[in-house]
């Protein structure tokens, strides 16, 4: 696991610290049921063990975490869960896709577009943090544009498991190619202001992504 030290002590140490580790699962450098230990992360990381509690704290509200008795380790997301995490982003995301279709703009679209920029310049230069922001991005556009400020607020309740389920995917041959493309039809049936284009493209995209990723957890589980 790297993780790189922090040297500054600014009065956001603490958010610091844990968006660093945020990332680090992010990038798989902590695999699930992996214990974590509040002396290790804080020598790493240069901060104090309060400092760590508290990140693990704030990743155990976002079910990155779990309480166990041996101490707190990174969850595992089952196939089962995953199915529900996809099916709720199928619904709110294409209902939001046909939202921002409806009242997207000149500007609208151009967001939109330079985040698929974004994105595909992450991929080309393999960082997965700054791919997985611009698709945060993306979609926030997308819901903001819409009018679905709420529905938003429940997808960022969910994001951390979304963007582990996204990294997982993405490391799929072929995957990042496929998945921009699906993402361009998005945004495509946006610009011509096609509601049930933009749903469907939506729809199809998630879907998508959730056999990748159910596949992927289901095979986790088998005996080696």
């Amino acid at each position: 696991m790297t993780l790189e030290r922090i040297e500054a002590r600014p009065q956001t140490l603490r958010l610091i610290a844990l968006d660093r580790v945020r990332d680090a699962i992010m990038q798989g450098q902590i695999a699930p049921g992996e214990r974590l230990v509040e002396r290790t992360l804080g020598d790493r990381l240069g901060v104090s063990r309060s400092v760590i509690r508290e990140v693990i704290r704030n990743l155990e509200s976002e079910g990155l975490v779990e309480s166990t008795p041996s101490g707190p380790r990174l969850s595992s997301i089952s196939p089962e869960q995953a199915q529900q995490i996809y099916e709720i982003r199928m619904q709110l995301e294409s209902s939001a896709a046909a939202a921002c279709a409806e009242h997207s703009s000149a500007e609208t679209v151009a967001s939109l577009r330079e985040a698929l920029c974004a994105i595909e310049a992450a991929h080309q230069d393999k960082n997965a943090i700054a791919a997985l922001a611009a698709t945060t991005h993306f979609y926030e556009v997308i819901f903001k544009t819409g009018g679905h400020e709420i529905a938003w607020e429940i997808v960022q309740r969910l994001n951390s498991r979304i963007s582990q389920m996204r990294a997982m995917t993405l490391s799929v041959v072929g995957r990042q190619a496929a998945g921009l493309k699906r993402l361009s039809k998005i945004v495509d049936a946006i610009a011509s202001r096609n509601a049930d284009a933009a749903a469907k493209a939506c729809r199809e995209h998630v879907h998508e992504a959730s056999l990748i990723a159910v596949e992927m957890l289901k095979s986790k589980q088998k005996p080696s």
